[in-house]
């Protein structure tokens, strides 16, 4: 047993030089999606004129961010667009090279919990609608007892069940291969699932940093620490 020990402790020894590859991994999922997000709450998106104008938050996103009926009806959505905006935007492509990684990710964590509570909550987990209950992931929920799981399971068939219509009413007009080309079609749950597993990225990269060899961040501390 102890020879065993011995070799997994060498064996993970040896893979250590490795470990900045999920952090880099992590970082290059997680930039795009938090630039173009960033990029898209900002005037630089749209046809802003004037160096200032486009430093602020776009129109749309303003009344997105304020408005009750439609929007999320936040407090001075001005602000929290601006912030939200360019906290996506700088953070993303900070994240991208790996520089100042622990500290960018703590406001893009933000983020991902206002717009989880804020915008996705009520729609439960799945941000795409499961069609089969029997291979859908709240199966393992429903066999622990875990409340919603079986009435996600029953939102399952719901959408089984549209989902055929909209196939038999595409098979039956016609256009099968033109619309069918890029895809089947799906439900749109719109759950908290996307935010959700973008924030534990991003708290991993909170603990773990960039990444060795694959970040600014390695590079500038070993500049710094002479390491």
């Amino acid at each position: 047993m102890n020879t065993l020990t011995r070799f997994y402790v060498a064996a993970i020894g040896k893979l250590s030089f490795l470990d900045g590859l999920p952090p880099l991994l992590f970082r290059l999922i997680l930039a795009p999606v938090m630039i173009i997000a960033g990029y898209n709450k900002l005037a630089i998106s749209g046809d802003a004129t004037g160096f200032f104008n486009n430093l602020l938050a776009s129109p749309d996103a303003v009344q997105w961010f304020g408005n009750s009926e439609w929007g999320l009806g936040l407090p001075f959505p001005d602000l929290l667009a601006f912030l939200a905006g360019w906290s996506e935007f700088l953070g993303g492509w900070f994240l991208l090279l790996g520089l100042l990684t622990r500290f960018v990710s703590i406001p893009l964590m933000f983020t991902m919990v206002v717009a989880a509570t804020s915008v996705h909550w009520h729609n439960g987990w799945f941000a795409i609608a499961p069609t089969n209950p029997d291979t859908s992931a709240a199966q393992v929920l429903d066999w622990l007892s875990i409340p919603g799981a079986k009435e996600s399971l029953e939102n399952s068939v719901e959408v089984q069940e549209r989902i055929g219509k909209i196939r038999s009413i595409v098979d039956e007009h016609g256009f099968v291969d033109y619309l069918y080309e890029k895809g089947k079609p799906s439900i749109l749950n719109n759950g908290i699932e996307f935010a959700a597993i973008y924030f534990a990225m991003l708290l991993s990269l909170f603990f773990t940093g960039g990444g060795r060899f694959v970040s600014v961040d390695y590079w500038l501390r070993r500049s710094v620490f002479k390491e």
